[in-house]
């Protein structure tokens, strides 16, 4: 009951651990994915930013007068000193981008204009010069009659920052601070807005860049004074317009650009297939310092991931690898524990079993000793053959008695690591000559007959062993083959010598019941003998094999038992010594 309880109580506790080792293994798998995948659209947003930079720098850079057909320079003067005007096409006349369907530009009195539309001899002269065609003033004019329905100049107005507003769009984003009517933002949040402020500063600084080197020379423009405001994206009843302030000599104008936003949007997204496949571009018409995730900063757009897809995992991760060692660390520990326990468990009910056997065996011979010697003690044995019978009987049980503390003893003094053994070298005849009539009598005890059988190739080998260690092994052999193997038909135990390669070995075999395979697999482990078998069988507590084997195997040897037709057979071999 005991055993069972503490094999329950450490199952649950491993459920416990590793459940708990699987949840932080499934938050930090999920943490690490959400944290690729939150990598992956930051780049993706760089590149979108990146990638709309130029054209952002273009249109930034374009001067007020650009926005007319025809650019009017200096005056030049001919061979006969007569001063004329020179008339140079704008270059959004001849511009033909994929991204951008029309450029424009709003007079003081609402009036809408564009650069790709020449009107009276100016088209004519655009034609006629091949500057453009009129399939694309055709298809321009299209636009700009569309372009009259979708926004005016007032609305575009009221949209635009004043003139005297220095900063360009998107304003830089400021730091996010959470106040009394706001729930609180988090980690994440943060660093999202950070982001966004750097991408906002990046694009600001393109905007801010000065283009005048590159622009036509503005002195040849007759304006006197002209203050051009930030280009700012806006999204006018679904469409995207890049539009800015120019006040010229007093006079405010609204210049910008109408963008094909389904192509840029498919230029876009086709840029970040390989991050994020199943990515889409949604219009934000929100304020740019809104408190939204995944914004670009070049225009009011979002950014939607999409479903991530299973590539995004890296299984060779630093976080992975380390899970796996956790796991296989948990997975070893458990089975260490689980091993640890098992042995203290079973060491336990071993030696529980040996203290009953021991219990018991010393009740028997003490009783014996107590009941004879009493009567012996008392006269109560008149008769002299039966007073020496009791007397043997005593000294018989005192042996018993002497045999059990011996192995009690020297397997404690084993344990301890405090064997007092001399290894010597030993001559196999002499280790027998001085063995065998303890053995003999031994055997005489228990009804038997000790055969010592000694090849003359033995005669002249030596071992390097203990005399003591070898003669108490020898003797828990013969009297465990007198114990098991004296109703036997054949009264022999045969021992015998011989030569093995660079060992002796020494084999004792009796003709008894032997020994059956199940036992055979506790044959040599210690306190295997519990109270009710020692009571069924032989005398004895289970320790006098194991105590062998070890003693063999201090003497770097060994103890096993082989297969034999009929009783139990021993070898015990043990190294030659050099000579």
């Amino acid at each position: 009951m005991r055993r069972g309880l503490l094999w329950i109580i450490f199952g649950v506790c491993v459920t416990i651990g590793f459940g708990a080792m699987g949840w932080i293994s499934l938050t930090v798998l999920r943490l690490d994915r959400q944290a690729q995948v939150e990598e992956n659209v930051r780049l993706a947003l760089w590149r979108m930013d990146s990638a709309l930079s130029p054209l952002i720098a273009q249109e930034t850079a374009r001067p007020y007068f650009a926005y007319s057909p025809f650019i009017r320079t200096q005056r030049a003067y001919t061979k006969a000193f007569s001063e004329v005007e020179v008339m140079i096409p704008s270059p959004l006349l001849v511009q033909d981008s994929p991204l951008v369907r029309l450029h424009f530009d709003y007079g003081p009195d609402g009036t809408l204009t564009s650069p790709q539309v020449p009107l009276g001899n100016q088209c004519d002269i655009a034609v006629a010069r091949n500057y453009t065609t009129r399939e694309h003033i055709g298809d321009a004019s299209s636009a700009l009659e569309e372009m009259r329905k979708i926004v005016g100049a007032k609305e575009l107005l009221a949209k635009l920052p004043p003139d005297t507003t220095p900063t360009a769009w998107p304003m830089p984003m400021p730091q996010v601070t959470a106040n009394a009517n706001e729930p609180p933002i988090s980690q994440q949040a943060q660093r999202d807005f950070n982001e966004f402020q750097a991408r906002a500063a990046s694009n600001s600084s393109i905007q801010n860049y000065d283009y005048g080197t590159n622009r036509l020379a503005q002195r040849n423009v007759t304006a006197n004074q002209v203050r051009e405001g930030p280009l700012k994206p806006l999204w006018m009843n679904g469409e995207l317009l890049l539009a800015r302030r120019v006040n010229i000599d007093g006079k405010e104008h609204v210049q910008g650009c109408w963008l094909e936003w389904a192509a840029i949007r498919s230029t876009l997204l086709d840029n970040v297939r390989d991050l994020l496949p199943a990515a889409n571009l949604l219009p934000s018409e929100t304020d740019a310092t809104d408190k939204q995730r995944r914004m670009l900063a070049a225009i009011p757009a979002r950014l939607e991931p999409g479903a991530f897809p299973t590539q995004l995992t890296n299984f060779t991760s630093p976080i992975r690898i380390t899970l796996l060692v956790a796991w296989i660390c948990v997975a070893l520990g458990s089975g260490a524990v689980a091993l640890l326990l098992w042995g203290a468990i079973s060491l336990s009910e071993r030696r529980g079993a040996f203290v009953s056997a021991v219990t018991h065996e010393l009740r028997t011979p003490l009783t014996t000793l107590s009941m004879y010697s009493e009567m012996l003690e008392q006269g109560m044995v008149p008769d002299e053959k039966r007073r020496q019978q009791y007397l043997t009987t005593l000294r018989a049980e005192a042996n018993r008695l002497g045999h059990l503390v011996e192995n009690v003893l020297a397997y404690s003094r084993i344990e301890r690591g405090r064997a007092d053994g001399r290894i010597q070298t030993i001559p196999i005849p002499e280790l027998i000559d001085a063995v065998k009539e303890r053995l003999g009598e031994r055997a005489k005890q228990a009804g038997m007959e000790l055969a010592i059988e000694l090849p003359p190739e033995v005669q002249s080998m030596a071992i390097m062993a203990d005399a003591s260690a070898v003669e108490q092994i020898l003797f828990n052999l013969v009297d465990n083959a007198g114990k098991y193997a004296a109703s036997a038909t054949d009264k022999r135990i045969h021992l015998a010598a011989q030569k093995n390669g660079s060992a002796a070995v020494i084999r004792l075999a009796d003709h008894g019941p032997g020994i059956s395979r199940k036992e055979a697999r506790k044959l040599f482990r210690p306190f295997s003998k519990s109270a009710r078998e020692a009571a069924n069988s032989a005398p004895g507590v289970g320790l006098g094999l194991a105590l062998c084997r070890r003693l063999a195997r201090q003497m770097r040897g060994d103890l096993r038992l082989e297969e034999s037709n009929g009783g139990a057979s021993f070898v015990l071999t043990l190294p030659l010594a050099d000579r």
